[in-house]
């Protein structure tokens, strides 16, 4: 029988990263997808061939339409129909204000974190359909809830994930197809580090756990949301955010 085959988007580090080398030890073949930083994807890839695993890295800029139907084609070729896809990929834009917001950068963001996911759970519904099923994981953010500080554009973008993310498992649960969101709070991922201490040392006094989250604990969810365990579980969209 052959492996199931997961297509990770934004997975040279980070969340993306630990879904990867987790989902790997689950029993899935990896792509993983990078737009620059080929170098940390191949760290990810060599991780999970130490461990006997089957990985490909794939390099698409997932706010091209035309890059992300590459990308399926690649891994239909390499790996075999695709039975797993996280939507990881996606940019914040940068804290700016509304008055001061650029069409690009709005552009930019929707591009990669609204029409690039629609386009990828397009092309995987696709696939999933010819092969009986599947499961799609859409990561938003609790952004989506609050609107954060002068960050309107990325938490829009993730608004418009939840509600794409409700609509898509209805559409697609008579196929066998459950979708279903991530919805992380702070998590100790590069963004944070390059912050400074005071900001930091702020953020960990506003967290109730007193920590940031680990991306390993995010990926346990998405690796459960994907496995049969949830077998009942579509139209979710699951807060990662140590009680904040």
């Amino acid at each position: 029988m052959s492996q199931p085959v997961a297509i990770i988007t934004g997975a040279s580090r980070g969340i993306g990263a630990a879904a990867a080398i987790l989902l790997a030890e689950r029993g899935f073949s990896i792509c993983v997808n990078y737009l620059n930083a080929k170098e940390k994807a191949e760290e990810v890839v060599n991780a999970i061939k130490h461990k006997n695993g089957k990985a490909i890295a794939i390099k698409a800029d997932m706010g091209n339409e035309n890059e992300i139907m590459r990308l399926f084609a690649d891994v239909d070729a390499a790996l075999g129909p695709v039975s797993a896809l996280v939507n990881n990929a996606g940019i914040n834009g940068g804290s700016c204000d509304l008055a001061s917001i650029s069409f690009d950068t709005l552009h930019s963001v929707f591009a990669i974190n609204v029409f690039g996911t629609f386009i990828a759970c397009r092309e995987a519904i696709k696939r999933m359909k010819q092969i009986g099923g599947g499961n799609i994981v859409n990561i938003s953010s609790e952004a989506a809830k609050f609107g954060g500080t002068k960050i309107a554009h990325y938490s829009a973008s993730k608004a418009a994930i939840n509600t794409f993310t409700l609509a898509l498992a209805r559409e697609t649960a008579p196929f066998n197809i459950r979708v279903n969101a991530v919805s992380p709070g702070v998590i100790d991922t590069e963004i944070h580090h390059a912050s400074s201490p005071e900001r930091i040392e702020n953020l960990l006094k506003s967290l109730p756990m007193g920590r940031m989250g680990k991306t390993e604990e995010v990926a346990e969810l998405i690796g459960w949301l994907l496995s049969p365990q949830s077998s009942y579980v579509s139209g979710a969209i699951i807060p990662v955010t140590g009680s904040r």
